[in-house]
């Protein structure tokens, strides 16, 4: 096993690699299913590129809902296998796989009717619980009126009857698809982002790799694989294109989520709430709430999906129906948007497309693995390179994935017992090393080793209290953050969890990442001015009336990792 520091050399190292060798696999794209796959390969012993035209999770994978679920909503749609498949993911997850990145949450399910609907949900939530099998979650329960509203105040007394409260788990995606990609690097994987596929290498009608456009110094580069895999989400149709044809076939599906105050619905729990189109969520998240989804088609550019003031009201108006007090536009501290890859069905309506997922191979060389949910993302993964062993020249193992703790899992809750004493040593309040552990496992002693180098890296960062700007330095240095978007949206939850969307942080968080990155005073101005834009364009995008409006705001703001000529 490997260092898992995405440190700045670990990128041209790995960029040198993709010059120099023939991977057993390239995967293309740097969220949690590309993650996955190169981590489910590099441990069965292939050698494994992965490439990322931006970052790591900076789509679909940083913009969930933040959960990891068997989908009670399945259930209805008789998809008893694709939910307990994902529970049985969601176990591995909390108890073996990630459990410094996993946690259980409670949802409230108010009920509105007497008798019968008790009845049908209690049903439904016993088979769930049911299915998840081995108890690493409570089991549900139900309430009357009156208890269900002494867990969660904020509700109205005329929106409920009584309730149902059972468990599920949830995740920074962002910072676990991190930690999958980290583990994957440990592994020997090689892995760059920034680093944009601009087309295909082919030997007669066969894919052999793929013609990559370093981003960050305009270099163009071949990387060669006996099999390339196509795990690009909502551009998965694109890059089939660049080989003539695909049989694969994706739609995007827009969600938003707001995020609110935490003292604005004073609950015990989270809440699940039907509406006329599918669930609405209300999930704890820290000192916030978020609330969503929609879950609109989309059809415009797949970069920067677009919240527009329809998607914000609408999410206000379904969560105000149940509330005592009402939500506001003031209310909402942050916003984000994000696109579903999901498989073409049927139906016209994107809450009945598939969430499961496919592997297919309509070129010789390249697979393409499309569909699925977050949960999910390691079966993808070990059925991805199923796929492709059956097309390599030797026997290659089974995954072991299922058994292989990410980085920062092993030992957590022996380190978690010592958090007083390791706050102690390094000077800090014990909710600080909480909150470290809870983002970076074991590996905490990694942070906590600089700040006793450097004690003012144990301060807050400004206008981001939750955060410490040791967090920043550590991005650039060992997480593979290269802009500073990379750190307020990613790394840390800045840019939806702060009133100012990150704007006060960004120069402090600029300057620490430049002792890493090497960034002059222009380099950091032009860092802070992309934010900044960023920033502006959302909000104004947030006030147009419907996606297309929505869409030509957000693109006011040029993206950071715009193409240089190739050179």
């Amino acid at each position: 096993m490997q260092d898992a520091t995405l440190s700045p050399d670990h990128r041209a190292r790995s960029l040198q690699r993709m010059r120099d060798e023939v991977f057993d696999i390239v995967v293309i794209g740097g969220g949690v299913t590309g993650t996955g796959i190169a981590l489910d390969a590099a441990t069965r012993g292939l050698s494994v590129a992965l490439v990322e035209q931006r970052d790591y999770a900076s789509g679909t994978s940083s913009r969930s809902s933040k959960l990891i679920h068997g989908g009670l909503r399945y259930l209805e749609q008789l998809n008893f296998g694709l939910v307990q498949e994902a529970l049985r993911e969601r176990s591995l997850l909390l108890s073996k796989l990630a459990p410094h990145l996993v946690r259980p949450v409670s949802f409230l399910y108010p009920l509105t009717h007497h008798g019968w609907e008790r009845l049908y949900v209690g049903a439904g939530i016993t088979l769930y619980d049911t299915l998840g099998g081995a108890r690493s979650l409570p089991r549900h329960q139900h309430y009357t009126r009156a208890g269900a509203l002494r867990i969660a105040p904020a509700l109205r007394g005329d929106s409920l009857t009584g309730a149902v409260r059972y468990w599920d788990a949830q995740v920074d995606d962002a910072r676990h698809t991190l930690a999958v990609a980290r583990t994957a690097a440990a592994y020997g994987a090689a892995m760059a982002t920034s680093a944009r596929v601009v087309g295909l290498l082919r030997e007669g009608a066969r894919v052999v790799g793929v013609q990559v456009r370093d981003l960050e110094h305009g270099t163009d580069l071949d990387v060669r694989g006996r099999q390339v895999i196509n795990a690009t989400g909502v551009w998965a149709n694109e890059v089939q294109e660049m080989a003539g044809r695909g049989r694969v076939r994706v739609r995007a599906s827009k969600g938003i989520h707001l995020v609110v105050p935490r003292d604005r619905i004073h609950s015990d729990s989270g809440l699940i709430l039907r509406t006329e189109r599918s669930v609405l969520f209300v999930i704890p998240w820290g000192r916030h709430w978020l609330i969503g989804t929609t879950d609109t088609d989309w059809e415009l550019g797949l970069a920067h999906p677009a919240a527009s003031a329809t998607d914000i009201q609408y999410l206000l108006d379904r969560v105000n129906a149940v509330l005592r007090t009402p939500l506001t536009h003031s209310d909402v501290e942050g916003v984000f948007a994000g696109l579903r890859p999901l498989l073409y069905g049927e139906s016209e309506a994107t809450s009945q497309l598939s969430r499961e997922h496919t592997v297919g191979q309509a070129v010789a060389g390249m697979l393409t693995v499309a569909g699925g949910k977050y949960t999910t993302y390691r079966v993808m993964a070990e059925d991805a390179i199923d796929a492709a062993a059956r097309n390599l020249d030797r026997r290659v193992p089974r995954s072991v994935t299922a058994d292989l703790p990410l980085i920062g899992a092993s030992g957590f809750a022996a380190v978690w017992n010592q958090r007083r004493e390791l706050a102690r040593e390094v000077g800090i309040h014990v909710a600080r090393v909480e909150h470290l552990l809870n983002r970076h496992g074991t590996r905490v002693t990694d942070l906590l080793d600089l700040i006793a180098d450097r004690p003012e890296l144990g301060r807050p960062l400004p206008g981001a209290d939750d955060y410490l700007a040791v967090e920043a330095y550590h991005a650039a240095a060992a997480e593979g953050a290269l802009h500073l978007e990379d750190v307020l949206a990613r790394r840390t939850r800045i840019s939806i969890e702060t009133w100012d969307r990150g704007v006060a942080a960004a120069p402090a968080v600029a300057g620490l990442m430049a002792e890493v990155l090497g960034w002059d005073d222009d380099a950091r101005a032009i860092e802070i001015e992309h934010y900044e834009a960023r920033v502006a364009a959302e909000r104004e995008s947030q006030k147009m009336p419907d996606d297309r409006t929505a869409d030509a705001a957000r693109m006011g703001a040029p993206d950071v990792r715009t193409p240089l000529p190739a050179g």
